[in-house]
């Protein structure tokens, strides 16, 4: 769920026009997964964007306030999303920790790094949802480390319907800056792609794991 519709297409624009988000239907990428995708999306990029940064930083702390009221901690879910998490949880005068995927194997083994008390209210930041396995994992890491997880806020996703069903699963609450639903009809509005190509753009999201470059 997107937190509102300008934000959502405010967004979408400010990543299509740094290339954080790529739509490239006639020579689609392949993910790491495997998968065929005639859209790339790294939204690491927009750290290197001032203005940018600052507004999805002033978003983030502004809607996730409203929406789960103010946390104890925010946590970013690594690697992606550990600068954008600071950005927020400095914004909001909040202490930051951040999540790896896995324990480290060393040291003192921490999968969870930083201060962070039982019981305390968290809101998780991420930057992009595909299926949402790995953001859940962080989240389980952060219950099972006794925090009290109030949601999940992303700058982006795709809006697969597994992703739905394993935050609906997980009993997690997801909102978002924006998505794919949006991001396709702001690029039509704005040209980046012809109606043809966003229907094309549509038939992927229906069903990312099969759809094949010779469908184009």
């Amino acid at each position: 769920m997107i937190f509102n519709k300008d934000t959502a297409q405010k967004t979408a624009e400010l990543l299509l026009q740094i290339n954080a988000i790529k739509l490239n239907p006639k020579n689609p990428f392949t993910w790491a997964s495997g998968w065929k995708s005639p859209i790339y999306c790294d939204n690491r990029i927009t750290l290197s964007f001032p203005p940018i940064r600052n507004y999805i930083r002033e978003e983030f702390s502004k809607n996730l306030e409203k929406q789960f009221g103010k946390p104890d901690v925010i946590a970013g879910v690594a690697t992606g999303a550990i600068g954008i998490g600071m950005l927020v949880a400095e914004y909001m005068g909040l202490p930051f920790v951040y999540v790896r995927p896995e324990a480290k194997k060393h040291g003192r083994q921490n999968q969870i790094e930083g201060f962070l008390q039982k019981g305390q209210n968290v809101v998780v930041v991420e930057d992009l949802i595909s299926t949402g396995n790995s953001s859940l994992m962080a989240v389980e890491a952060l219950k099972e480390a006794g925090a009290n997880v109030k949601g999940m806020v992303a700058i982006f996703t795709y809006g697969f319907d597994i992703a739905t069903e394993n935050f609906k699963k997980a009993n997690v609450d997801l909102l978002t800056l924006s998505n794919y639903e949006n991001l396709l009809e702001l690029a039509v509005a704005k040209r980046y792609i012809t109606e043809e190509e966003q229907e094309t753009l549509k038939v992927w999201s229906k069903s990312p794991s099969t759809w094949n470059v010779e469908e184009v």
